[in-house]
């Protein structure tokens, strides 16, 4: 047999498990890494101490992807609302992958993590905001049936540029 010609790379399978208050330097970390203002509003995180999880970021709001033992990123997945008639909905609010993870399969995973955590939570549905600009994650949604479902125009100001506020959303019954 021939063995001169390059063999396809594997990636490693990529571990999606719940967040543990332990996690919250690293996620710090990530978060303040990859902080830019292609996904972030909000300004760029503060110094290595400034604590990850607090009274309305809990850890159980959190999923983690470990890629070869190290934690590679997070999704941020809460109730849309505290109101009862929206029960079914769950909204990611932040989704963060280390740059040497990006291209890897850790969104999707990510993403499928919380459909599943979502359907444990009764939920039906899920939504979430993306920025208009963000082209790389409007695609990786839009390939995971997120369809857009309303825009803000201009919603927000970032150096010196109106951004778009783009809500996405999607039924987790249809697979």
């Amino acid at each position: 047999m021939d063995e001169s010609y390059p063999k396809p790379r594997t990636s490693p399978p990529v571990l999606i498990r719940a967040a543990r208050r332990s996690d919250g330097d690293r996620l710090a970390v990530l978060t303040r890494e990859a902080w830019s203002t292609l996904h972030a509003v909000g300004p760029r995180p503060a110094g290595p101490y400034e604590p990850f999880f607090d009274d309305l970021h809990l850890p159980s709001h959190y999923l983690v992807a470990e890629l070869d033992g190290e934690v590679a990123g997070f999704i941020r997945l809460v109730p849309a609302s505290s109101l009862a008639a929206n029960r079914h909905v769950r909204q990611i609010q932040g989704l963060e992958i280390a740059a040497s993870a990006r291209r890897r399969g850790v969104g999707r995973a990510l993403l499928r993590g919380a459909y599943e955590a979502a359907r444990r939570q009764s939920a039906t549905r899920i939504t979430l905001h993306v920025l208009g600009h963000n082209a790389p994650a409007r695609a990786l949604y839009e390939a995971e049936g997120f369809t857009v479902e309303g825009v803000l125009p201009g919603e927000f100001l970032l150096e010196g540029a109106y951004v778009d506020d783009v809500l996405m959303g999607r039924s987790l019954t249809d697979g």
